[in-house]
């Protein structure tokens, strides 16, 4: 779905391009970091063994370093980490920053990589995997998404704010959720006024986002796996078993994990991707 303010702008990828020595430092503001804009050419889409390319989206309050663990753990030969308009880049002008524009963007940056990829998601991340699968299933090869529930119509948000809270007091309540002391800190860091202006624009859009993008969200072709955390304080375990019947999708119960599954446990969340990709034709 492209909507008027995407079609009026040209959206650039702003990406980190990840190999076997694992995920660089990533952060925003500095230019000692590795974050780079670039126009992905079609021959990326395969590495030179000719595997597909990985696709990583993060969420909010997040930047792609979210997957930095994960990505070294997994050690795949080609990632992409994708960083989200106005989280660790500007917004570009004219940039609404709606669910609709965030998931036309996401597919934009799949169409520059030529070959369909396999697409993973987290927190709103995964909700744009739930609309771009929907919408352009013709992009991925196989999607994750540990946010399925925002493709279940009867989608209820939380109650969860902590825009306004100091860094240190927004890393405790990362860290209460169950994630590691380093990896809430940095989560806490990166948010400044583009991001949270962002965020807020964004949910402003989304209250009926169940109800606008539910019913689209059934009978994916490409293969799914939707994740669910034993311990996710966000996201319905029940909604999102729901959304992945709907969709046809397989489900992976993370139990003793919580919303940051990816932080808490590298190895065993990189351990479920593979898995999940040696089922892939």
């Amino acid at each position: 779905m492209t909507t008027p303010a995407v079609a009026r702008h040209a959206i650039s990828a702003q990406l980190t391009r990840c190999g076997p020595a694992g995920f660089p430092a990533i952060s925003s503001g500095t230019a000692s970091h590795e974050t780079f804009n670039c126009l992905v050419r079609p021959f990326f889409g395969r590495d030179s063994m000719g595997a597909m390319t990985a696709v990583f989206v993060h969420g909010v309050p997040e930047t792609p370093a979210v997957w930095r663990g994960l990505l070294a753990a997994l050690d795949r030969p080609d990632t992409v980490a994708l960083s989200l308009p106005g989280f660790d880049s500007a917004r570009p002008a004219g940039f609404g920053a709606t669910m609709d524009e965030y998931a036309a963007w996401l597919a934009a940056q799949l169409e520059r990589l030529g070959d369909p990829v396999d697409l993973v998601g987290h927190d709103w991340g995964g909700g744009f995997v739930v609309r771009v699968v929907s919408t352009r299933p013709e992009l991925v090869r196989s999607w994750v998404t540990d946010a399925a529930g925002i493709g279940d119509v009867e989608f209820e948000w939380h109650d969860f704010q902590q825009l306004a809270a100091p860094a240190q007091e927004r890393a405790g309540v990362f860290q209460m959720f169950g994630t590691p002391e380093e990896p809430a800190l940095d989560l806490a860091s990166h948010l400044n006024r583009t991001m949270a202006d962002c965020i807020l624009d964004l949910y402003r859009s989304a209250v009926d986002v169940g109800k606008q993008w539910g019913p689209d969200f059934t009978a994916i072709p490409a293969p799914g796996l939707v994740i669910i955390p034993g311990e996710e304080p966000f996201m319905s375990a029940a909604s999102s078993a729901r959304a992945a019947a709907r969709a046809g999708a397989r489900t992976a119960a993370l139990d003793g994990l919580g919303h940051w599954w990816m932080l808490q446990d590298p190895a065993r969340a990189a351990a479920v991707l593979r898995e999940f990709w040696a089922t892939l034709a």
